[in-house]
C-alpha cells in the first residue's frame, strides 16, 4: 500500500522531532513473523489530523511484507465487531476495543492471550483494562491473563470559561457561579451553567457514574461478583443532571439531554454554558496549545479536574483476533502503535490521551500543552467502569432507566441496582437489550 498524498503531508507536517523518535526499531521488519496483510477493525478516529492513519502509513513504509489498514465502523461498533468475530471467514487480524468491550471478547474466546510482550511502561489504569480472567465458579474478574495493549484513554476533564469564572472547587462552585455569572448578564449567548452528555448512550452512563463518585457513592463488583452501587447516591447524581424548567439561572442546560462529546463542545464554543464534561480531545477544540484565544469568538477556556476529581476511565484497546492468520505479525503492530514514539505522535498531533507514562513527563509536551499534568492527575485517579463480558447488558439497562428519569422526573425503580446486577453477571433480565 502506497501511501496518499494527504498522508504524506500530515507526515511531512509532524515536527522534526517527531519524525526522529519514530526512527526506532519497531519499524525494522522481523524475521520471525507471518507474512500477509493485517487488517484493523475499529470505530471512528476523532483524532486531529487522523493520527492513527499516519502511524499506519510510518508502519508500511517499513513492512511491506505487512502492510495494514484500518477498517473504520461508522455506526455500532461493538456489534459489527462481534459479528465479525464470531463468522468463520473473518479477515480480521486486530480489533480496537472499547475498554468495556475487552473482557467480553476475552470471555467469549474471539481474542488470543498476549505473551512475549513487555508492559513496562504504560500507566496502571489503562493497562488494568487489558488483564481477564475467569474464576472457576463463573464470575469474571480482571486477572493474570493479558489479552490486549492500551492504544489511548481517557478521563474526563472540566473545561471552563476562564473570562468569566475562576477555576471551580467543586459542583458548589458550579452552582455559584452560575448564578452569579447569569445574574450579571455577562455573556448574551449564555443559556446555562452546565453541560455534559446526556443523551441516551454510553455517555449518559459515564456522566452519572462520574456525578455518583462525586456525590459519595461507590461503584465496583466485590470479589464475589456483586454490583457495589448505593440507589440513594445514584438518585442524588441523578437530580443534580436533571435540566429544571423554569429557572431563572439553570445550572444544566436542558438541551444536554441531547447531547454526545460533539454537541456538548460545540454548545460550549457557542456561549451557551459556563462549563463542560468532556473527554481529552475536547480540548483541542476550545484551546489553542499555547493558551491563546480560539476562534470561538473571543472566548477564553481553560481545564480542571471533575468535582471531586470523580472521572471515569475510558479509552480503547487493542487486541489480536483468533482468527488471525499472521497473530505474531499483528502482535508487533499492536507493538509499535502503542509504543512511546506512537503514543507521542496520538497525543501531541491527534489530541489522544497517551497511555504511556513518558509521554506526560516529557519537559516540551509541557510546555506546548499546559493540561497535561491535569489530564494524568485525571487519567490516575479515575475507576473503570463496572468489567465483566456483560457490561454492555449492565451499560443499557443503566442509561435506559437514568434517561426515563430524567426526561419524566420520575425516582430510580427500587430495583435498579438489583437489575443492574443481574445483568452484570450475565443472568437473565425482563429488559430488552442489544447485547
Amino acid at each position: 500500500m502506497k501511501p496518499s498524498g494527504l498522508i504524506l503531508g500530515l507526515v511531512v507536517g509532524v515536527s522534526v522531532t517527531l519524525i526522529a523518535v519514530l526512527a526506532v526499531p519497531w519499524l525494522i521488519p522481523s524475521r520471525d513473523v507471518e507474512k500477509g496483510e493485517l487488517v484493523i477493525l475499529s470505530g471512528r478516529d476523532d483524532s486531529v489530523g487522523r493520527q492513527r492513519q499516519v502511524l499506519i502509513e510510518q508502519w508500511n513504509r517499513s513492512h511491506p511484507a505487512n502492510p495494514a489498514r484500518i477498517e473504520e465502523v461508522s455506526r455500532d461498533p461493538r456489534n459489527e465487531m462481534v459479528k465479525r468475530a464470531q463468522a468463520a471467514d473473518s479477515n480480521i487480524d486486530i480489533y480496537n476495543l472499547d475498554l468495556t468491550w475487552t473482557a467480553e471478547f476475552a470471555e467469549n474466546n474471539y481474542i488470543r492471550r498476549l505473551s512475549g510482550v513487555s508492559t513496562d511502561g504504560f500507566l496502571d489504569k489503562p493497562l488494568s483494562t487489558c488483564f481477564y480472567e475467569k474464576r472457576l465458579d463463573g464470575v469474571p474478574f480482571s486477572g493474570e491473563s493479558l489479552y490486549a495493549l492500551p492504544f489511548n484513554t481517557d478521563a474526563g476533564l472540566l473545561y471552563y470559561r476562564s473570562d468569566l469564572v475562576s477555576r471551580p472547587e467543586g459542583w458548589d462552585s458550579v452552582i455559584s457561579e452560575t448564578r452569579r455569572v447569569l445574574g450579571q448578564r455577562a455573556d448574551p449567548a449564555l443559556k446555562a451553567g452546565y453541560t455534559g452528555q446526556l443523551d441516551t448512550y454510553e455517555g449518559l452512563t459515564v456522566n452519572v457514574l462520574e456525578a455518583i463518585r462525586d456525590v459519595g457513592g461507590t461503584i465496583g463488583v466485590d470479589e464475589n461478583g456483586n454490583l457495589q452501587l448505593d440507589l440513594d447516591k445514584a438518585q442524588v447524581a441523578v437530580d443534580r443532571l436533571r435540566p429544571r424548567q423554569g429557572d431563572d439561572y439553570p445550572i444544566v442546560l436542558p438541551e444536554s439531554l441531547g447531547y454526545d462529546e460533539q454537541r456538548s463542545t460545540q454548545a460550549m464554543r457557542e456561549g451557551k454554558v459556563l462549563f463542560l464534561r468532556n473527554w481529552p480531545l475536547a480540548y483541542r477544540t476550545l484551546v489553542a496549545p499555547s493558551g491563546e484565544e480560539t476562534a470561538a469568538g473571543g472566548r477564553r477556556f481553560e481545564v480542571t479536574q471533575l468535582p471531586g476529581g470523580s472521572s471515569i476511565l475510558g479509552g480503547q484497546n487493542l487486541a489480536v483476533s483468533r482468527h488471525s492468520a499472521e497473530p505474531r505479525a499483528a502482535t508487533r503492530l499492536i507493538e509499535f502503535l502503542t509504543s512511546e514514539p506512537s503514543q507521542r505522535l496520538l497525543f501531541e498531533e491527534g489530541g489522544f490521551a497517551a497511555t504511556r507514562q513518558s509521554v506526560y513527563d516529557n519537559p516540551s509536551i509541557q510546555a506546548r500543552y499546559a493540561y497535561t499534568q491535569e489530564l494524568r492527575k485525571a487519567v490516575n485517579s479515575a475507576v473503570p467502569r463496572p468489567q465483566g463480558p456483560c457490561y454492555g447488558r449492565f451499560s443499557e439497562i443503566f442509561r435506559s432507566t437514568v434517561a426515563e428519569a430524567l426526561g419524566t422526573g420520575n425516582p430510580l425503580p427500587d430495583d435498579f441496582v438489583d437489575r443492574l446486577g443481574t445483568a452484570l453477571n450475565c443472568q437473565p433480565t425482563d429488559d430488552r437489550s442489544a447485547y
